[in-house]
């Protein structure tokens, strides 16, 4: 017994537990401080509620989209789950139903590949309802090989873009019958990568092409067209804002051709020290989508809850000339007559 002691007190001498308990401590309160600001900007205003009001997310079978349908749902939103994969998209609605209590949530094909898919789309869906109050185009692809759509379209453009351009003109008509419509495009940082040329915006020239450039290429496309359509609605009930959501490990890189061995390494990595959870990356989308202090709030580029003011946008985001082109090209593209009747 002695020696147990004896050798005790020697522990507690040369070894003072205090000292690495604070040690630990401080270590611990670092982590959380350091994961606290890669969450960023949350969404508190869990007491608005959305009764009555109808909501179509694109690709919410997974990621942030879904994410933002779980939110929403428990915000008792009746909310259309516009996807490519039925069966996908089918378990994700039990899945937010289960968990929301939320009945209100439907499944409902959408191939954004396809301009004919969006226009089935928008026929069964005003069959259904007369108004739309939110809209969020979310669906995102990246890491393609290149390819042209049947539309003539670059296929990162046709799907991130394009179809959801066409997708937000012809839905306007239900917007504007809701008290206050809002439509929320979902964009990316990579935007500021972004190097759009109006004699190639196929990306078909030699060596002209890469995932990531197309990518950001369509990013851009969605900041510079929300600038646009704002103005185009200028004096209407219906807003349109664009966002970051932040760095996420979702699916959208699935496509990505990353050795195995790689993937093991750096994605703990990636996860622990720079990704937000999906739950964090959904928190702007749903500021957008929901925030009262946001009815009248147009054309603006959103990160962490917040505008990013118009003056600290990058590349070609302020450029009004590429502005101009993108939005010409997309109306041509998608088909939209000259005619339009914005008001």
């Amino acid at each position: 017994m002695d020696l147990i002691v004896e050798y005790l007190n020697f522990l507690r001498d040369n070894y003072p537990l205090e000292k690495y308990f604070i040690g630990a401590g401080v270590a611990a309160l670092s982590v959380y401080l350091y994961r606290r600001h890669i969450e960023g900007g949350q969404f508190r205003k869990n007491h608005v509620k959305m009764d009555g009001k109808v909501v179509i997310i694109t690709g919410a079978n997974t990621g942030i989209g879904k994410e933002t349908a779980i939110d929403l749902a428990r915000r008792n939103a009746k909310i259309y789950l516009a996807c490519r994969d039925y069966n996908r998209c089918e378990a994700a609605r039990m899945e937010i139903i289960e968990k929301t209590g939320n009945t209100k949530i439907y499944n409902r094909h959408l191939d954004l590949g396809t301009l004919n898919s969006v226009r089935e789309f928008v026929e069964e869906f005003s069959k259904e309802e007369q108004r739309l109050d939110v809209l969020i185009n979310n669906a995102g692809v990246l890491y393609l090989p290149h390819s042209m759509s049947v539309d003539g379209c670059e296929t990162h453009m046709q799907v991130n873009h394009m179809s959801h351009f066409l997708l937000t003109h012809l839905l306007l008509d239900h917007l504007k019958k809701a008290p206050q419509g809002r439509i929320v495009n979902v964009s990316s940082l990579g935007y500021k990568s972004a190097k759009i040329d109006k004699d190639d915006f196929h990306l078909q020239k030699p060596n002209s092409f890469g995932f990531f450039r197309s990518y950001c290429n369509t990013k851009l496309a969605q900041i510079l067209t929300t600038q646009r359509l704002a103005k185009e609605l200028e004096g209407t009930n219906v807003t349109v804002n664009s966002l970051h959501p932040g760095m996420i490990q979702t699916e959208i890189g699935r496509n990505a051709k990353i050795p195995k061995i790689i993937q093991w390494l750096l994605v703990p990595i990636f996860y622990i020290f720079f990704s937000k959870s999906l739950k964090s990356g959904a928190q702007t989308t749903v500021c957008c989508a929901v925030d009262p202090d946001l009815a009248t709030v147009s054309g603006q580029y959103f990160s962490d809850c917040e505008v990013v003011q118009f003056k600290k946008l990058k590349g070609q985001a302020k450029d009004q000339d590429i502005n101009d082109f993108v939005w010409e090209e997309s109306l041509r593209l998608a088909k939209i007559p000259k005619n339009f009747q914005y008001k």
